[in-house]
């Protein structure tokens, strides 16, 4: 989305919301939104909402650049980046709009423009990045007399990964969202992510996969599914929605990779308690993703097995179900290997 002659990256919507300034950075349509949900479990509404993943995007010739934003729901963690390279770290306190002072570092002048060549983004390129947990609103650049533009396509990476999925997806535990295992697989393959995950409400809504279906802005998606759906659904109830969230972007997308991810490794794989539900339907569900993908039978749809990519136990935190900043590395290092393998077009 171009706003303002800037970028605004994984941003479906820039909300205008009655009785606050700015515009809210929406990851989702509002018409989805508010339709999120199944039975009594409508946590997507919220977690939808936050920001996690977004980013404003631009080049600008102005050596000093003032960006105006503020956070709801929260204070909010903002990394800035000059294309693959770190700049500065912001804390956007609840409520108050804060002004980002950026100046470009004239260490860039100082080596030779060769060594910057290569990479998947041009360092030209100033990245807001928006991390967890809150809902970043924007008010305003100020390039002092510059011109300010959108990147151009050869500025950022060629490809574009949708991933959808859980709190696992949404990069939960680890100390920022820029260290989540998709954030990390996506730096090693060079691919710019776009971040679909829905803590504790990846429940594969009708409404969500007709979405996914409809956007044209993705070359290859993940799905992570399972782990929401082990209480509220039933393995029958889990296999309707599942099938048709695979069998619907599979169909529509036939020319796109469409990755289904089973069920990470967590303390219910190894409950005592046989009987737990839990227990249960996290092999049931796998199982189920597996004969999906059997059954489909599509030249686009590939399966990688959680215990694939999470391959140290010790990887979990202490919730002994989602990963610790380590854990988070070795998926994505694991992971960015695994689509590598089935994808020749890395």
């Amino acid at each position: 989305m171009i706003y303002d002659d800037i970028e605004f990256y994984n941003v479906m919507e820039l909300e205008k919301t009655k009785g606050i300034d700015g515009l809210k950075l929406q990851r989702f349509p509002k018409k989805l939104r508010d339709n999120l949900g199944f039975k009594e479990r409508k946590k997507g509404r919220i977690v939808s909402q936050t920001s996690t993943g977004c980013e404003i995007r631009f080049v600008t010739e102005s050596k000093y650049i003032r960006l105006y934003l503020s956070s709801l729901n929260g204070n909010g963690e903002v990394l800035v980046f000059n294309g693959n390279f770190f700049h500065a770290k912001y804390t956007l306190n609840s409520g108050v709009i804060t002004t980002l002072n950026l100046e470009e570092n004239e260490r860039f002048e100082e080596v030779d423009p060769e060594v910057f060549e290569g990479h998947s983004f041009s360092r030209k390129v100033w990245r807001i990045f928006m991390s967890r947990g809150f809902s970043a609103v924007y008010h305003g650049i100020d390039t002092f007399g510059h011109t300010v533009r959108p990147p151009m396509l050869r500025e950022v990476p060629k490809l574009k990964w949708l991933a959808y999925g859980s709190s696992i997806t949404h990069g939960s535990v680890a100390i920022s969202h820029n260290n989540s295992y998709i954030e990390q697989a996506a730096r090693r393959m060079g691919v710019d992510v776009l971040c679909n995950g829905l803590s504790g409400a990846c429940v594969c809504e009708k409404i969500i996969a007709d979405y996914f279906a409809s956007r044209d802005d993705w070359d290859f998606i993940t799905l992570e599914l399972g782990v929401n759906m082990r209480v509220p659904f039933t393995s029958e109830e889990f296999e309707i929605h599942a099938r048709y969230l695979i069998k619907t972007i599979v169909e529509s997308k036939p020319q796109k990779p469409v990755i289904v991810i089973t069920i990470f490794p967590n303390r219910a794989v190894y409950f005592k308690n046989k009987e737990d539900v839990s227990h249960i339907r996290n092999r049931e569900f796998n199982e189920i993703l597996i004969k999906i993908c059997n059954d489909i039978k599509m030249d686009n749809l590939y399966l990688i097995k959680g215990e694939d990519i999470l391959t140290d136990f010790s990887g979990l935190s202490s919730d002994l179900i989602h990963p610790s900043d380590y854990g988070h590395t070795l998926m994505g290092e694991n992971l960015a290997t695994k689509i590598g393998n089935v994808i020749k077009f890395y």
